[in-house]
């Protein structure tokens, strides 16, 4: 199964991290199930036009996450769906920076509530 993944050279996040939170919005919306094989680390640095050490890190991460298994020699597989293992306050994290850069950008407390309530029913939506 293709991974459809797009880099933007104007996002602040580094090319590995724009890999890895887009390999996890797959999972979590269900493209990407459990079991899934992810191309090898190759394939996808020459598809995406990158070093394969920047996918290798990714690929790392979400190792570390829990979310796939690297299994040298036969490849890459989702193994979950949930990361249950990490605390709330690390999962919140995330969410924490995000709401404070809509913050700074001058959103209103309203504004904020709408945006992300939009997300939220957009991520519930695409993951049935």
């Amino acid at each position: 199964m293709p991974i459809f993944l797009t880099i933007l050279p104007d996002d602040p996040r580094p090319i590995y991290q724009q890999v890895a939170d887009g390999i996890k919005e797959l999972i979590a919306h269900g493209r990407l199930p459990e079991g899934a094989s992810l191309p090898p680390v190759r394939q996808l640095a020459a598809d995406l036009g990158v070093n394969l050490n920047t996918i290798a890190t990714a690929y790392r991460e979400l190792q570390k996450d829990g979310l796939i298994a690297v299994k040298h020699g036969s490849g890459s597989v989702v193994t979950s769906r949930k990361t249950n293992e990490r605390s709330q306050d690390e999962l919140l994290r995330p969410l924490r920076t995000a709401l404070t850069e809509l913050i700074l950008a001058g959103l209103s407390p309203a504004k904020i509530e709408t945006i992300v309530m939009r997300e939220l029913k957009l991520a519930a939506k695409e993951s049935e």
